[in-house]
């Protein structure tokens, strides 16, 4: 790979996320990009929510699994993740032959515990409050021998996660102009910046939890204050971006706003009512930007649905409920 490190950062390019590409084709669906219509303008949706896993996540797992060594794989991986990436790497663990073990949050959906479980990883569960999940995989680690796999924090998912954006380019009829990404850790979104120089970046996150739209704006990294409110979007409940994901998406000068929790469950509801898919609230950030208002929509914009791992009784509930 190009990765390299500057200084003491590492560093990913493009040249990495067209070379996971090549490297995770057959390991991932390559996922519907259909369009839809918000305030009258025609907008395209990418649809990881349809992916293997029911999210983004197996791609950056397949990418970083598939070249570990064999010493690496017979010794295992440790993950933590609050489902979605553990079950990407669990589901990439199986079919590559690895043990994995995953740290979960003791409070996260039942949907993914029971995904990540069903795909044969051991779960070992933390208090998301009083323990620090990334020390508990380190502990694993040093005992076990295994390798720790990152949620974000690392160059080769992040080179996975963009391929992502080059599927977009490939499936568009036309360049897109602006691509609307979740944002928890930001492995997504600055994948998506790297894979396609063209198209402006803008990530959204869920209020209280906007780190990434805090960081960007004072041109540092700021973590998540305490006391941060609860949220149906466990998925972007990422603490503190990483620098490289930060950086990346500072130098493509990305744009970021929060959304509320009545704005996310609007489109919940309006991926459901109009094209009949189960988007889980945090994978329903962007567009629930795009119809709030907070990004105008305009033509060429995409929107990834990043996941789909929805409790099925919670979107039932938020479905259910009127506009």
């Amino acid at each position: 790979m190009t990765i390299a490190e500057v200084g003491r950062r590492i560093t990913v390019v493009r040249d990495d996320v067209v070379a996971a590409y090549e490297r995770i084709v057959g390991l991932v669906e390559r996922t519907p990009l259909i369009e839809s219509e918000v305030a009258g303008i025609p907008i395209w949706f990418k649809c990881e929510c349809l992916q293997t896993g029911s999210s983004f996540k197996l791609r950056g797992a397949s990418n970083r699994l598939a070249q570990l060594s064999l010493e690496q794989r017979e010794r295992g991986v440790v993950a933590f993740s609050s489902g979605n990436h553990a079950r990407g790497v669990a589901i990439a663990a199986r079919r590559l032959g690895i043990r994995a073990t995953i740290v979960m949050p003791s409070d996260a959906p039942a949907v993914k515990v029971d995904g990540t479980r069903a795909e044969g990883a051991d779960i070992l569960f933390y208090d998301r409050l009083t323990e620090n999940r990334e020390a508990i995989a380190d502990r694993i680690a040093q005992e076990s021998g295994a390798t720790v796999v990152p949620s974000f924090d690392d160059p080769m998912i992040v080179a996975g996660q963009g391929t992502v954006g080059l599927e977009i380019l490939e499936q568009m009829r036309e360049t897109p102009t602006r691509i609307v990404v979740p944002c928890g850790g930001g492995g997504l979104a600055s994948g998506i910046a790297l894979a396609c120089p063209d198209a402006e970046i803008a990530v959204v996150e869920p209020e209280g939890w906007d780190d990434m739209r805090r960081s960007l704006e004072g041109g540092a990294i700021v973590p998540v204050p305490p006391g941060a409110p609860p949220t149906s979007c466990d998925a972007l409940q990422t603490l503190r971006v990483s620098p490289m994901t930060f950086g990346i998406l500072r130098d493509r000068g990305a744009q970021a706003v929060s959304v509320s929790e009545a704005e996310v469950a609007e489109a919940v509801r309006f991926a459901w009512e109009r094209h009949q898919l189960r988007v889980e609230p945090g994978g329903a950030v962007a567009l629930a930007a795009l119809l709030a208002g907070k990004l105008a929509p305009k033509k060429g914009t995409v929107a990834v649905l990043s996941g789909g791992n929805v409790d099925p009784a919670l979107h039932a509930r938020i479905v259910g409920e009127s506009a």
